[in-house]
């Protein structure tokens, strides 16, 4: 078990893939460590099988500490796992195992998973094995538009611009992923700018809330 101080809160980021917890949630990740809070980031597959040939097959572990790092995320709080990418369904078991593991130890007061509606089996199979292992936590789904058939904007999280600069500061690490239609600043502002005008103010964040524990 992790301790902490009584007035920081301990957050674990669920990214099924290296990238997805920058996509889904990278601008509240650095609003919530700037915040004093203690966040942890979990990666389950390095996505080795679908790396562009060009470059090396373990690259985004690379990146991703590169790209964490620009968030404040401590590189202690990095924890990769190696699942093979488009295959989680066939591994629920161990990928629950882990996430229970990851419970005990962290023992989180907040987890940011991806979208229950999310339409790649990986990030659906993570997302349903943390509401499992989670019962009793708060539990926020992050969004990944070009995922989601479906999602609840049912809370957000106010991003300065300092946040937002964080999250595309960590985004461009992922050389190896700058081809995908969605791996761009302008998107990354744009999206938050349309989530801020939800909200009457500049830029944002949404999630759905899955469970609220206060």
């Amino acid at each position: 078990m992790i301790t902490k101080n009584e007035n920081m809160k301990k957050i674990l980021i669920l990214a099924p893939h290296t990238d997805d917890g920058e996509f889904g949630c990278g601008g509240t990740i650095n609003k919530l460590i700037s915040e004093g809070n203690e966040v942890y980031y979990v990666a389950f597959s390095p996505c080795k099988q679908s790396v562009l040939s060009h470059y090396p097959s373990d690259i985004l572990v690379t990146e991703v500490k590169a790209a964490v790092k620009e968030l404040g995320v401590k590189a202690e709080n990095l924890i990769l796992l190696d699942y093979e990418v488009r295959t989680f369904n066939y591994h629920r078991q161990a990928i629950l195992d882990d996430i229970i593991k990851l419970r005990a130890k962290i023992e989180p007061d907040m987890v940011f998973i991806p979208a229950l509606t999310d339409l790649h089996q990986d990030h659906k199979t993570v997302a349903e094995e943390a509401l499992r292992a989670f019962k009793f936590t708060t539990i926020l789904s992050y969004e990944m538009i070009w995922n989601n058939i479906s999602f609840e904007t049912s809370c957000f999280f106010k991003l300065t611009e300092e946040n937002l600069k964080a999250k595309i500061r960590a985004l461009k690490k992922y050389e190896s992923q700058s081809h995908r239609p969605y791996a761009n600043e302008h998107f990354i502002e744009s999206l938050a700018t349309v989530r801020g005008v939800q909200i009457n103010t500049k830029y944002a964040e949404t999630f759905e809330v899955i469970r609220w524990i206060n």
